[in-house]
């Protein structure tokens, strides 16, 4: 188990991972990443920069000389994208920018180093038990109905999720995928209250075996 607290909770979209991530912060006095912003910050720079997105060289490029800060809302190359990173052109870009072997391999960089400076965290995505964090103290996977996923998302709509989760689970750098060690919870008939209830004994668990 890493030395930091990192607690890796991947899954498709409207599972909960963003909802459990905050409540688990502030339990542990921990902060939380979004790493999916990050792809998402990149590609709101590319339309920014009007750059194809099929140019592999050129949106890796891109991400190279990209400077990120998310310790003030989202911001890339010091433009607030924290509000654009949700619109439906990002929408629909992100899993193209996402598959891109070089921007996954500099934004993979940037996520262990935040890691790093914050001490550990609370870091959700789609690769994160998988490849990011292997090593992480706890792996979450969460799942949930595709009905309640897309109810959880109804500002997306459902076909924009579908197509983001069969991108995101086809690709072939870095899928979304299930950490062989990882515990799968299904979130569709849980409070919040009790899958954190779960998460926090699971927590203990890997704390009192690293005792």
């Amino acid at each position: 188990m890493t030395e930091a607290l990192v607690i890796a909770i991947d899954g498709p979209a409207g599972s909960g991972k963003s909802t459990l991530g905050r409540a688990l912060a502030s339990r542990l006095n921990l902060q939380t990443l979004d790493t999916g912003a990050t792809y998402r910050a990149m590609a709101a720079l590319a339309l920014r920069r009007n750059i194809e997105l099929t140019n592999l060289d050129a949106i890796g490029e891109l991400a190279r000389s990209a400077v990120l800060d998310f310790d003030h809302g989202v911001r890339i190359d010091d433009i607030d994208v924290s509000e654009e990173i949700r619109s439906d052109a990002v929408n629909a870009a992100v899993s193209v920018v996402a598959a891109n072997a070089l921007v996954r391999s500099v934004l993979v960089a940037w996520q262990r180093d935040w890691a790093q400076r914050h001490g550990g965290g609370i870091i959700e995505g789609r690769d994160i038990g998988s490849v990011v964090f292997p090593d992480a103290a706890v792996k979450l996977y969460l799942t949930a109905r595709a009905e309640e996923r897309a109810k959880r998302r109804a500002d997306e709509g459902q076909e924009s999720i579908d197509r983001r989760d069969r991108l995101d689970s086809t690709r072939s750098t870095s899928p979304l995928t299930m950490a062989p060690d990882a515990h799968l919870i299904d979130t569709t008939e849980l409070s919040i209250d009790e899958v954190v209830s779960a998460v926090m004994a699971m927590i203990d668990v890997a704390r009192g075996a690293d005792r």
